[in-house]
């Protein structure tokens, strides 16, 4: 079948090219999904930066909702007409990460990168007469796509699909940040640094298990605001105005658990988001690096005289399988606000427009809805 997406051809050239492609049948293992709504992720700025090093040419998205089309035979967990999401991280749910609870280090991650289909290691999506790599084997800036089924998560099909989107990667990872990476526990003391959607959903998830004190962190002065609508009690305009924010926020003890959820991370800041930890306190980097960066700042003797911890985590150290249903009953009773993440939607067609207001850095997450999309 022919279909619209979004296409990086080439990173000399950093925009999306909005145009037909052709789409195979699903495999025996696959699923064809019409895509109603994609959230727009930083991961989608570093494909196009190659801090990720995705193959191009390359449909972007990886935070998508949508209705199943078509079904593989060999397809048993979802079926024609049901609504889905789709996990950034295919889960298999038998190898040893999935096995012991942990869905986001699925062993299938490691074909993250090729954005080729699980099962054969072949394209279903084509075009100008190339195969098309998709990011995180799914490439949501498209009307259409096909993924493997270990990528499809089932919903209820009352959810708004333009609100679950945002549960494929972004929400679930700053959520998780919080309540299992970071492990926060009632009366914790906080700091989320970097208000985007993963930032936005690790301020409300340390409001959930109870922090007394969430310090949030950004430049954007119209995110002050909104992180404090979300739950935050402190907000910090720059790294050189935290360091007096947090120590009088937690009575000079330093937080006991500190967040990084920047759009890109930087090597040069662990050394003072370290220094703003409290003594046997954790350190959670949930941004990704540039691939290339090598060198991180960090004063060792502060690290292991006071027992501090640094923790990397992949998808909020989350089980998406589990946690995406968690997280829309949640929000069903009121607990968590999906609306305030989402600060403006755009059509497929202004891809690029959406990008530039990513990179304005004054908003927390974008929305793209499709034809017949809600």
């Amino acid at each position: 079948m022919q279909t619209l997406a979004a296409v990086l051809w080439d990173r000399s050239d950093p925009r999306w090219s909005v145009e037909p492609i052709e789409l195979d049948p699903p495999g025996p293992q696959e699923v064809q999904v019409e895509l109603h709504a994609s959230g727009m992720c930083h991961s989608d700025e570093h494909l196009i930066t190659g801090d990720m090093p995705f193959h191009l040419p390359c449909i972007g998205g990886h935070e998508g909702a949508g209705v199943v089309a078509a079904v593989g035979e060999k397809v048993y967990s979802v079926a024609p007409g049901d609504h889905v999401v789709f996990g950034f991280m295919p889960s298999c749910g038998r190898c040893p990460s999935c096995a012991t609870g942990h869905q986001g280090l699925c062993d299938l991650g490691a074909r993250l990168y090729t954005g080729r289909q699980i099962a054969d290691g072949t394209a279903r999506h084509h075009g100008r007469g190339m195969d098309i790599a998709t990011s995180c084997l799914i490439g949501s800036f498209a009307h259409h796509t096909v993924v493997h089924e270990a990528s499809c998560i089932g919903i209820p099909q009352h959810v708004p699909l333009d609100r679950a989107c945002l549960l494929g990667c972004g929400f679930v990872t700053g959520w998780g940040s919080a309540v299992y990476a970071a492990d926060i526990r009632p009366g914790d003391t906080v700091v989320v640094a970097g208000v985007g959607g993963i930032g936005a959903a690790a301020i409300q998830g340390a409001r959930l298990a109870g922090a007394r004190v969430i310090v949030a962190i950004d430049t954007a002065a119209p995110k002050k605001e909104q992180a404090l609508a979300m739950g935050a009690t402190h907000v910090a305009g720059s790294w050189d105005e935290a360091p007096s924010v947090v120590a009088e926020a937690t009575w000079h003890r330093g937080a006991d658990r500190f967040i990084c959820t920047m759009g890109q991370g930087d090597g040069k800041l662990v050394y003072k988001a370290l220094a703003m930890t409290a003594k046997r306190g954790k350190l959670i980097v949930t941004n990704i690096h540039p691939i290339a960066e090598r060198s991180v700042s960090v004063n060792m003797m502060d690290l292991t005289l006071n027992e501090k911890q640094i923790i990397g985590t992949l998808y909020g150290s989350a089980n998406p399988r589990a946690d995406i249903p968690k997280l829309l009953e949640l929000w069903s009773a009121g607990q968590v606000d999906l609306d305030a993440v989402v600060s403006n939607t755009y059509p497929l067609e202004a891809i690029n427009d959406g990008f530039a207001d990513m990179r304005s850095g004054n908003f927390l997450r974008g929305v793209r809805r499709y034809p017949g999309g809600g």
